[in-house]
């Protein structure tokens, strides 16, 4: 059955949901804010990231949402609707019922919990809604942000992959973090 796009998941302060088109410029303001910070680890997070770029990403998540492949949720504050960040799954294998967990909080509101509360609420999702059994998070081996939230949210590293990423013209090793389901319930 197909998720609408209107899917809601809220918990405590947390609220996900797709993006919508209205997001874009509070999307643009959360990237720039955060270039110092996730511009060195997401390489879409750059300089020059514009409006344009932030409507161009929520219509790509929109038609890959409709399209069943990938659900990006923006992250948002439940009282006061403000842009946290974003978590979601994307590389979706239909074969292996897997997919990849993606996730981002905008620098001033780094180190409250956001991203590992957001990444188990997008893994339940997966588990849940899409039955996926395993749901991987891969970071560059230096990025200890992303491997604590990968650590917090429950997941269980798996290995450095050699090769594992392509950012900037080259090849990257990848720290491999994985949930399955039973890694919620703890």
């Amino acid at each position: 059955m197909p998720v609408p796009l209107d899917l809601e998941l809220a918990e405590e302060a947390l609220l996900l949901r797709a993006w919508r088109t209205e997001d874009a410029t509070a999307l643009h303001e959360a990237v720039r804010e955060s270039l110092a910070g996730i511009g060195r680890w997401l390489p879409w997070c750059h300089a020059g990231y514009d409006l344009d770029e932030a409507q161009a990403w929520i219509r790509h998540c929109r038609e890959r949402w409709v399209a069943q492949e990938q659900f990006a949720f923006g992250v948002f504050e439940q009282d006061t609707g403000a842009l946290l960040g974003s978590a979601g799954l994307n590389q979706r294998n239909h074969v292996h019922r897997s997919a990849n967990m993606g996730y981002w909080v905008r620098q001033s509101r780094l180190g409250r919990g956001i991203a590992s509360h957001a990444t188990r609420l997008a893994a339940r999702f997966g588990f849940d809604t899409l039955g996926l059994v395993r749901i991987e998070i891969v970071a560059l081996p230096d990025n200890r942000a992303s491997r604590r939230t990968a650590e917090r949210a429950g997941a269980r590293f798996e290995g450095i992959a050699r090769h594992r990423l392509w950012m900037r013209e080259e090849a990257r090793d990848g720290a491999v973090y994985a949930l399955v389901p039973a890694d919620l319930e703890s």
